[in-house]
């Protein structure tokens, strides 16, 4: 009987999980333009550095620059 209550006991508390649980979101779209044109502005922003054209701000990145909001 000890046994038996030990091993329910321990399917108990095996059987326990996190409340966490995985969320995937799914990336939005982002397009990413490869040249800058040449009429850009350099706009700092809380000691940021922005590129601004076609009234829109884009931030440097590895692939390119996209479009961010400030």
């Amino acid at each position: 009987m000890k046994t038996c209550i030990i091993f329910l006991l321990a399917i108990g508390l095996l059987s326990f999980n996190s409340c966490a649980r995985r969320v995937v979101v799914a990336p939005s779209t982002v397009t990413v333009v490869k040249p800058a044109p040449k009429n850009y502005k350099i706009v700092k922003v809380k000691n940021k550095r922005y590129y601004f054209w076609n009234g829109k701000h884009y931030k440097k990145t590895r692939k390119g620059y996209i479009v961010v909001k400030v």
